[in-house]
C-alpha cells in the first residue's frame, strides 16, 4: 500500500437471473467496471456463443473451450438467502456471497462436487481503464502467454501447437504487458501463475484484487485487447481476472494446472476487491 492513500469504499450489483453477472462496482465516483458494445446480453440461453457486455462474469468450469467461459455465465442463478446465490449443474453446485466489509467486497464462494471432479474457475473482470493505467504484480512472475501472441513474436518462434509460452512478468518473451497505453492493435491472453494478488493502478486510483483459496492453484488472467479483436469491429477491453487453475481451456490444464476437489467434496475460496485513492 502507497504511503497516504485513502480507502474508498466500493459497492457491488449483479444480476442473479444473468450468470450473478457483476454489473457494478462502483466508489469514490468511479465505475470500475467496463461496459461493452455487444447487445443481447439479457436474451442469452445456456451454450449460446459468449456475448461480450463487460462488468464481471463467473467463468466455470472453464474460461476458454468447450462451452466458451463456462457453463454458469449462460444461466440464471437462484436466491439462497441473503446476498447470496447459487447455481446447479448436473456435475457440481456452486453457491457465492458477496459481502460488504468496511466499504470492501467480499466474495465468498462454495462449489460441491465429487471427489476429483477438476474446474477451472475465473472472475472475467473487465475493467474500464485509461491508457495511462498499469497492472502491478510479482516482477519475476512465470506468465503463461497463450497462441494468440504469436502473432506479436518473431516469425517461428512459437512452438508448433503448443498452448502456451511461458515467460516472465512484466515482458514475458519480449512483450511488455503490465501497461495498457493508447490502441495498438494487439489483443493477446496471459496468465500469471501462482499470483493471487495484483493491483491496478489508474491516475490516483488503486484497485486491489486478492483470492484466498487453500492448497489449489491460484493465478490472475490477463486479457489486453488494445483495439485488436474481433477482427470485424474490434474495440479496447482490459480484463483483470483472479483465477483458480493455470490455463484458460480446461481441456489443456495438466495434473496442477486445474483446481481438485478433494475427499471431503467442497472448494471454498475468497475474492477481495478493495480500492484506494492517492493524493
Amino acid at each position: 500500500m502507497v504511503t497516504g492513500a485513502t480507502p474508498v469504499p466500493l459497492r457491488v450489483a449483479y444480476d442473479a437471473a444473468h450468470g450473478g453477472r457483476w454489473t457494478s462496482l462502483h466508489g469514490g465516483g468511479r465505475e470500475w467496471l467496463w461496459r461493452g458494445p455487444e447487445p443481447g446480453r439479457h436474451e442469452v440461453r445456456p451454450d449460446d456463443a459468449f456475448v461480450d457486455a463487460g462488468g464481471l462474469e463467473e467463468c466455470l468450469p472453464t474460461v476458454r473451450g468447450r462451452p466458451d467461459h463456462g457453463e454458469v455465465w449462460s444461466r440464471p442463478w437462484h436466491s439462497a438467502g441473503p446476498d447470496t446465490l447459487v447455481i446447479q449443474r448436473p456435475t457440481f453446485t456452486l453457491s457465492r456471497r458477496i459481502a460488504d466489509e468496511g466499504g470492501v467486497v467480499v466474495a465468498d464462494y462454495r462449489l460441491s462436487a465429487d471427489p476429483g471432479h477438476r474446474f477451472v474457475w475465473a472472475a472475467h473482470a473487465l475493467l474500464d481503464l485509461s491508457p495511462a493505467a498499469r497492472l502491478d504484480a510479482p516482477a519475476g512472475t512465470p506468465t503463461r502467454l497463450h497462441p494468440e501472441a504469436a502473432a506479436f513474436l518473431p516469425s517461428g518462434t512459437w512452438p508448433t501447437e503448443a498452448p502456451w509460452v511461458t515467460g516472465v512478468w512484466p515482458a514475458p518473451a519480449g512483450l511488455t504487458l503490465d501497461t495498457f497505453g493508447p490502441d495498438d492493435g494487439t489483443a493477446l491472453g496471459a496468465v500469471l501463475l501462482d499470483c493471487p494478488r495484483v493491483q491496478v493502478i489508474d491516475g490516483p486510483d488503486r484497485l486491489t484484487l486478492e483470492l484466498e483459496c487453500v492448497d489449489q492453484p491460484r493465478s490472475t488472467a490477463l486479457w489486453r485487447n488494445l483495439g485488436g479483436w474481433p477482427a470485424n469491429g474490434p474495440y479496447r477491453s482490459v480484463g483483470v481476472e483472479p483465477m483458480l487453475g493455470a490455463a484458460f481451456d480446461l481441456a489443456d490444464a495438466g495434473p496442477s494446472d486445474a483446481a481438485v476437489v478433494p475427499a471431503a467434496g467442497e472448494v471454498a475460496w475468497r475474492l477481495t476487491i478493495s480500492a484506494h485513492r492517492t493524493p
